[in-house]
């Protein structure tokens, strides 16, 4: 029973030590850039939606410091003055670090509002055939990856 008490008194204190040298902080740092623009710079935002290929997750202040891959769909940045604001990314990466701060970079990256249903069917519709009409294994997975980007195109923007 005593050695108990020490491994709970032992955890206990590396816990609080651990959360003391992390840097916590009831605020999140925010970055995302993609290369035609820079959304957000360091700005103070309540919570962010991403989809990573281990599977969709919200990004809060004090998340565990993690390392994903973006895959195509939509960013949800919950603004801190209670605005929404959805952004399609095609591909990128998202870097949680340990103070806190959230960076995500995207391949490219456009707000859902400036996004045409049309226009987007088309991009599938052209991934498609090319997937189709793909004869080596290199041209099959780039048209695999146009298909996939854009089925998220088309869902983001209807």
């Amino acid at each position: 029973m005593a050695a108990m008490r020490c491994v709970s008194r032992l955890l206990t204190r590396r816990t609080l030590n651990t959360m003391t040298t992390r840097g916590y902080a009831d605020e999140m740092q925010f970055t995302f850039a993609a290369g035609n623009q820079v959304f957000y710079d360091a700005q103070s935002v309540k919570q962010v939606d991403v989809p990573s290929f281990s599977g969709a997750f919200g990004i809060l202040p004090k998340h565990v410091p993690t390392l994903a891959v973006l895959k195509p769909g939509v960013v949800t940045v919950f603004e801190n003055d209670g605005k929404v604001r959805k952004i399609f990314v095609s591909s990128g990466t998202i870097t949680i670090n340990d103070d806190s701060s959230v960076q995500v970079l995207a391949e490219e990256a456009a707000p859902v509002e400036h996004l045409d249903a049309s226009a987007a069917r088309e991009v599938l519709s052209k991934a498609q055939s090319e997937l189709s009409s793909a004869t080596t294994d290199q041209a099959r997975a780039e048209a695999n990856i146009a298909v996939e980007v854009g089925e998220a195109l088309v869902k983001a923007a209807e």
